[in-house]
């Protein structure tokens, strides 16, 4: 049997999601690549100063790019209605009223993070040795930021109309081009830091372009990008802004807990300082593959849920939960295991590889836990609950997470205390989303007589 993609309101729901999941996997990779071969290549030909700058700055570019990502799950969830529902119609004006404002969104965060991003490094106790790096890296990478912003609103109108190969094609060419330039820059013209940020730039824009390009080249009119059509529709902007400017927030709020953790790994050592920054690509490479059952989750919910499926809106949470938990523990025992090993692909020292396999054998039993956390604001969201998943991820993650720091961490000192916050703060999350999710599924979409 034939499997629709681009329906997801019917057909073998199992063997669906995994097939629409499969290209969100790869693309999401192909954007951790980005960064993780701008640390392998300053790690590896630069030396551990260089790789401590980039890595300095690994959290503060989560915290742009996440309100960015966040913008575009508020125009996934909204196309992705729209689209269930055959109103094509709204999902014209939502289209291309979601492109202004997503242009717009990044153009203001690439002018905050020049702006502010040297303050917010000097904030977070940046050690001496690795100061002028990291500024240097940000404030050219962050140029890049209205491209990250078009691309993820492109990446999220294909897969909210069950498309996730186009994006999947675009980052790998992107991919290519940004390894290629990082070995370039850096090996041949000698510019470190400033080479590969550069090359994670012009990648960028590269993947954005070609985005644009396939939406207004789309044979499907319902979901075409018509550049003359470009305007901001007021209704419409409203309902964007309010799921995506609530979950950018609620991204970037996680991010700004996640520096008081960068905080308290500085004040370690540099050795351990790069070993974090060796670690989080296995994190970024995790969390990743997981998102594309997120991101899965909340196109199919809001297909189904503007069809009034509810059966099929129940399945999609179950699966998609149980999908990414699967992959969260496997992953997570593959870092435990093989980490080490991992970790020498980003430096040439094996204390700093010793040091990354403190976050990764801590966080490496938990990954999993947070699935049920991710999945179920996902779901919320889809459901056109937006607020209180954020509300709950910002209390039991992001203030319980700074609360561990001056209390927890600050009596022991050592990396397994500083760790452990994360496994912590997934569990509470976990217990107040799952909740909320079946609350507001049982209300919105009640059993009919």
């Amino acid at each position: 049997m034939q499997v629709d993609l681009r329906d997801l309101t019917r057909g073998p729901i199992k063997k669906q999601i995994l097939l629409f999941s499969l290209p969100l996997i790869l693309s999401n990779l192909l954007q951790v690549l980005f960064n993780m071969a701008d640390v392998a290549v300053v790690g590896r030909f630069a030396g551990a100063c260089a790789l401590g700058s980039v890595g300095s700055t690994s959290t503060l570019i989560v915290l742009f790019t996440g309100f960015l990502i966040g913008m575009g799950s508020g125009v996934n969830v909204i196309v992705a209605r729209y689209y269930g529902a055959n109103d094509y119609h709204a999902l014209h004006r939502t289209i291309h009223t979601s492109a202004v404002l997503c242009a717009i969104v990044g153009v203001v965060i690439m002018g905050l993070a020049l702006t502010f991003a040297e303050g917010i490094l000097n904030l977070l106790n940046t050690k001496p040795e690795l100061m002028d790096g990291a500024k240097l890296y940000l404030r050219i990478y962050c140029l890049g930021m209205p491209a990250v912003a078009v691309y993820n609103f492109g990446a999220a109108v294909f897969s909210a109309v069950g498309d996730t190969k186009k994006p999947l094609y675009y980052l790998m060419i992107a991919g290519v081009v940004n390894v290629v330039l990082n070995l370039f820059f850096v090996i041949v013209c000698h510019m470190s830091v400033a080479g590969v940020a550069l090359a994670s730039i012009i990648s960028h824009y590269i993947s954005a372009t070609l985005i644009v390009i396939a939406l207004i080249r789309s044979s499907n009119t319902a979901f075409a990008l018509v550049p003359k059509a470009l305007s901001i529709d007021g209704d419409k902007a409203k309902m964007i802004l309010s799921f995506g400017i609530i979950a950018g927030c609620q991204n970037a709020i996680f991010a700004i807990a996640n520096l008081f953790v960068q905080s308290g790994v500085n004040s370690f050592d540099a050795t351990m300082v790069a070993g974090n920054a060796a670690a989080s690509n296995a994190d970024g490479m995790i969390f990743e593959i997981m998102a594309a059952f997120y991101t899965a989750c909340a196109s199919f919910i809001g297909q189904n849920y503007g069809a009034g499926n509810r059966e099929r809106v129940k399945q999609s949470f179950r699966i998609c939960l149980a999908y990414s938990a699967l992959v969260g523990a496997g992953l997570g025992a593959l870092a435990i295991l093989f980490g080490e090993k991992f970790l020498m692909l980003f430096t040439t020292d094996p204390l700093v590889a010793k040091a990354g396999m403190y976050s990764l054998i801590v966080k490496g039993v938990a990954y999993w836990i947070s699935a049920f956390m991710d999945c179920s604001v996902a779901a919320s969201r889809a459901l056109g609950k937006s607020v209180v998943p954020s509300v709950i991820l910002i209390g039991g993650s992001c203030v319980f997470r700074i609360v561990w720091i001056y209390t927890v961490f600050a009596y022991f000192g050592t990396p397994a205390s500083l760790y452990l916050l994360y496994c912590a703060s997934w569990t509470i999350s976990s217990i107040a989303e799952v909740w909320y999710f079946k609350h507001i599924f049982r209300k919105v979409m009640p059993k009919t007589a």
